[in-house]
């Protein structure tokens, strides 16, 4: 596999507090790679500066070969760099189709194609049923399916999901748990943001630790799960 997303040496600070210190990471085409750490570790930062909602103090953003550092949101989601929110964004008057269908269009096809292909994501996403639902009327874990769906619609190389399985339990966190390994299946890149510890590592292919700031640990989640370090940072244990 060829390596998709090069991120070199990030630093970040916000006043005083240095959320990021230079952290490394490649992300190899067609895998699933997860992201873990306690709050304020600085994933969200992370994902932040991937994909251009913040500018790195310092350090590089590489995709497919192409420094896109300085490059606007926009511009790396046309090259197929694109995230869902923590907390979903979508437009509540209008329907799960059409919030779908908006974000298609956005890559330059016509309504008709537009709303065909969103019908085939919400297929995906397992929103199908609730299609013609206003938007604002979803639940909260609908409503993250939804952000996936309108990500999944501009037709990404490499989609970021941040904390896309909070608050999911049982079933619901089982289905979307497959969906994502769907993405992986369809050929899509994912970097999967989380504080679930044993979900995300159930799904990832390669597992990075953030601690602090710092990258402490990555490799197979499981060798990374048994390290001293990401115990005591962590889950706490000595």
């Amino acid at each position: 596999m060829s390596t998709l997303l090069r991120v070199h040496d990030i630093h970040k600070s916000f006043g005083g507090i240095r959320a990021l210190r230079g952290v490394s990471l490649d992300v190899e085409e067609g895998k699933i790679v997860g992201i873990i750490g306690p709050n304020g570790s600085g994933k969200t930062t992370l994902i932040n500066i991937i994909s251009g909602f913040l500018k790195p103090d310092r350090g590089t953003v590489v995709f497919q070969g192409r420094n896109i550092t300085k490059l606007p949101p926009y511009s790396r989601a046309r090259l197929g760099v694109v995230r869902t929110f923590q907390i979903p964004r979508p437009l509540p008057g209008l329907t799960t189709l059409e919030n779908v269908a908006i974000a298609a269009m956005i890559t330059g096809i016509d309504e008709e194609a537009a709303r065909e292909r969103a019908v085939k994501i919400l297929e995906q996403v397992g929103l199908a049923a609730r299609a013609d639902i206003k938007a604002g009327s979803l639940s909260e874990i609908e409503k993250k399916r939804l952000e996936l769906a309108r990500a999944l619609a501009l037709n990404p190389k490499l989609v970021m999901l941040d904390e896309v399985l909070a608050g999911a339990r049982g079933e619901e966190l089982t289905s979307l748990l497959e969906t994502i390994r769907s993405l992986k299946e369809r050929g899509i890149t994912v970097i999967v943001v989380e504080h679930l510890v044993s979900a995300v590592s159930s799904i990832s292919d390669w597992l990075v630790v953030l601690d602090q700031g710092r990258k402490i640990a990555e490799g197979h989640p499981k060798e990374v799960l048994k390290s001293p370090e990401v115990m005591r940072a962590y889950l706490g244990e000595t």
